[in-house]
């Protein structure tokens, strides 16, 4: 897998190499990964990351899960980088409630 850090700050249009908003990016992947904890998903005792060195397969290695890049991408990027218009943070909220549910699917009946 790859570093979380690095993966989302691609979605986010950031460069690796750019590093003034990692402290601003990695509380908002912390809190998605939070929500996950508290839905049942990735490790019982949660999980949290600290540089770029954390890697995807430390939260969770079964493709059925490959929904939470997406989910961590969604939440962060709402906190960082909010959507200037409601029409789009409604569909961004939408999407984050449907991934939440089917998330929460796989991880009770794994």
């Amino acid at each position: 897998m790859s570093s979380i850090l690095d993966d989302i700050k691609h979605m986010l249009g950031i460069t690796p190499e750019e590093t003034a908003f990692d402290v601003d990016i990695i509380n908002g992947i912390n809190g998605a990964f939070g929500t996950l904890t508290q839905l049942g998903v990735g490790p019982v005792i949660g999980y949290q990351i600290t540089s770029k060195l954390n890697d995807w397969a430390e939260f969770y290695t079964d493709p059925r899960m490959n929904a939470i890049k997406t989910y961590v991408f969604l939440r962060t990027k709402i906190m960082f980088d909010p959507p200037t218009t409601g029409f789009t943070q409604d569909a961004y909220e939408r999407q984050i409630q449907e991934l939440e549910f089917r998330l929460n699917v796989v991880a009770d009946y794994g």
